[in-house]
């Protein structure tokens, strides 16, 4: 398995270096040059089977050597065995035809714990092998960052820094990325928006001197191995309500574009699927684009759904690529267009393909709340806000033939006063999180200057070597 750039202008690569790499330098993101295809007897196959045994089914045709059968099985057995629900991703019913797919069982109660725990048991055997280490930068828009440093923590080989918006998440994730002691994972509160974050990573890969100096990678989910991670629990939830033999749609909450785009490689590996319904809140770039086929950047609005306050979303250019036919240089131009005019217009026949693959839906945080309350008035779990977007999304797509699966990305507890607000019920935090508003705080707050961050990045990559 090889992977190319979106962009065409740097070289094919393996699955360990896109890994290692994250961005490709000639701006790019990697992604497979060619996809395996599952028959409809393997995808039956998963129904029942451990949510281990299918994730090493869907990912081995990816990984190519990086590791053999045996050390790839060992890793995915220790990714998930901090998980507190054996199903690891259970469905829960809140209507007919209509579920709640639970990805909040991991160590930092959020979905990006699938892909963080995997990578982080990935990257400590490679660089292992390789005799490497790597200084890892994560900009998060909330929960990225705490299943970073929850991953990463303690390791010999890696430092992690997260760079999050100063004042733009919840309490809870500020402190699940501050009060980590392991001296190898830091945070650092940017003046800005999670897109000024963004913005500085993607600078910071492409400064080679510092990338170089620093031995920069990344974990976001520009990085493949994230994206991969996520499309393990499409089969999973498909199988269990009867797929092969009938398709299944699902609605994301999204921001990035990351875990959606996970359910559309899933579909293009065979996964019989209906509609991907692109969930927004106000932060709607995604949704307008379908509306307009206009893909227009604009300013970043603070929501009670904070994890998707982001308007550029950027695996949208891994779509792109297949929109555009593969073809490179217009991915390129699009993204000229994007970095100079603010914006681009998709052309006709990709506006045709990008609406027959997928819905959408706006939804506003006085909706988020009534739905919050809604579920649990009708005898459901109580969801956050991100989830509760999906769920309203969902039901306005909802075809009565086919089952709808909303992918429930956080535990409520991580937005207590949003829930609280909305339902009346204040969520506890889990056990193994107990104590976390009395922990001490650990961060610097840094100004929104890519210069100033390098600097500070420098300073602990340079302690940590010393």
């Amino acid at each position: 398995m090889r992977y190319v750039s979106t962009r065409g202008q740097a070289p094919e690569i393996s699955f360990e270096d896109a890994m290692l790499t994250g961005r490709a330098r000639d701006g790019g993101l990697y992604i497979p040059a060619t996809l395996p295809h599952l028959t409809p007897e393997q995808i039956a196959g998963f129904a029942g089977q451990p949510y281990e045994d299918t994730a090493f089914a869907v990912m081995r045709p990816f990984i190519g050597e990086t590791f053999d059968d045996a050390s790839f099985r060992r890793l995915i057995a220790r990714a998930y065995q901090s998980f507190s629900h054996p199903a690891r991703a259970p469905l829960v019913q809140i209507g007919p035809n209509d579920w709640v797919l639970e990805l909040h069982h991991g160590p930092t109660l959020a979905f990006k714990d699938f892909a963080m725990q995997l990578i982080g048991q990935m990257f400590e055997s490679v660089l292992a092998r390789r005799n490497r280490r790597v200084t890892i930068v994560c900009a998060t828009s909330g929960d990225t960052g705490s299943a970073a440093m929850e991953a990463f923590a303690g390791l010999d080989r890696v430092t992690c820094i997260v760079l999050y918006p100063d004042g733009r998440v919840s309490e809870v994730q500020r402190r699940q990325m501050t009060t980590p002691s392991a001296p190898n994972v830091h945070a650092l509160a940017i003046a800005g928006t999670f897109d000024d974050c963004q913005a500085h990573v993607k600078a910071m890969f492409n400064h080679f001197e510092f990338r170089d100096a620093v031995g920069l990678a990344a974990v976001n989910s520009i990085n493949w191995a994230r994206v991969l991670a996520q499309v393990v629990y499409y089969f999973t939830a498909a199988t269990a309500l009867g797929a092969p033999a009938r398709e299944v749609d699902f609605s994301v909450p999204t921001g990035n574009f990351g875990d959606i785009f996970a359910g559309h490689i899933a579909r293009l590996m065979g996964l019989p699927m209906g509609r991907l319904v692109i969930a927004t809140n106000e932060n709607d770039i995604l949704h307008r684009t379908l509306q307009t086929g206009r893909y227009e950047r604009g300013a970043v609005t603070a929501t009670i759904s904070p994890s998707m306050d982001i308007q550029v979303s950027s695996n949208f250019e891994r779509l792109l690529y297949d929109l555009y036919g593969k073809e490179p240089e217009a991915v390129r131009r699009s993204m000229q267009d994007l970095s100079e005019q603010k914006g681009f217009a998709l052309p006709q026949g990709a506006l045709s393909a990008l609406r027959e693959g997928f819905g959408s839906a706006r939804v506003d945080g006085a909706e988020a709340k009534s739905v919050i309350a809604q579920v649990v008035a009708e005898g459901g779990p109580l969801v956050d806000p991100h989830t509760a977007i999906g769920v309203a999304a969902a039901r306005a797509h909802l075809d009565p033939g086919r089952p709808m699966i909303t992918l429930g990305t956080a535990h409520a507890a991580k937005f207590p006063d949003a829930v609280e607000a909305a339902s009346g019920i204040r969520p506890a935090l889990p056990p193994h999180m107990e104590g976390l508003y009395d922990r001490p705080e650990r961060f610097r707050k840094v100004a929104n200057d890519r210069a100033a961050i390098e600097a500070v990045i420098r300073d602990v990559s340079e302690g940590v070597a010393a």
